[in-house]
């Protein structure tokens, strides 16, 4: 007869674990914000941080979906984190549905023309979608090392 045995959680756990949790917390908050200000931009506030008004223009003509994307994206990376740090198991869908976030904005942003009127968007983007593929990923493994609960 066989019997089935569940691993505890570690008490202790690796730097890298709560070093991601951390950096995921702080890069995902500093999103927020990012999101939290985007409702409040204008053509001349655009301009006045660096775009031209055709940039701007076409930053601002984004349809709404853009934004809801974008908020599954910032706020799923922030519950995420949280989530991780937390050592909830949960963190791992919430980080995918992030990732999904994400991965919308950036076809939205690819189909509505916003790396060809602002190239270094591309390179943002790559590195938020990046950012949210690694913090799943460690979620994943910290779940298959049995540090979430």
């Amino acid at each position: 007869m066989h019997t089935l045995t569940v691993k505890p959680p570690p008490t202790r756990l690796p730097v890298w674990f709560w070093t991601t949790a951390a950096v995921g917390v702080s890069w995902n908050l500093f999103g927020a914000v990012q999101f939290a200000t985007s409702f409040s931009q204008t053509v001349p506030s655009l301009m006045a941080a660096g775009m031209t008004q055709a940039q701007a223009e076409v930053y601002l003509a984004l349809p709404a979906w853009i934004s809801v994307v974008f908020a599954i994206g910032v706020l799923g990376g922030l519950l995420g984190s949280v989530a991780l740090a937390l050592r909830r198991r949960v963190a791992k869908p919430i980080f995918a549905a992030s990732l999904v976030g994400y991965l919308l904005l950036f076809a939205g942003d690819t189909y509505h023309g916003v790396f060809a009127a602002i190239p270094s968007q591309l390179a943002i983007l790559g590195v938020v979608v990046t950012v949210a593929a690694v913090l799943w990923g460690m979620a994943r493994l910290a779940d298959r090392r049995s540090m979430l609960n």
